[in-house]
């Protein structure tokens, strides 16, 4: 479908309704094709195991790494 500039700015109820249904929408500005409505679609993420497994893996800094994060946890005083 196209639509001109004029109709983004006094129907863009309808032209979102249009684009809710699955169809795009060509935005033309004086005869020529300027941008592209179309539906917005969330990528699905795929997790087969936790991002956070193996993280501390290749750090040369901190060998034992349970020692360190109960030295962060232990407090100040």
């Amino acid at each position: 479908m196209k639509a001109t500039a004029k109709d983004l700015r006094f129907h863009s109820k309808e032209l979102l309704d249009t684009v809710n249904r699955g169809e795009e929408v060509v935005i033309t500005f004086r005869g020529k094709p300027c941008a592209k409505l179309i539906p917005y679609r969330e990528k699905k993420k795929e997790i087969t195991e936790n991002e956070l497994f193996g993280i501390w893996e290749d750090n040369d800094i901190v060998q034992k790494v349970d020692e360190y994060v109960r030295g962060l946890r232990k407090g100040r005083f």
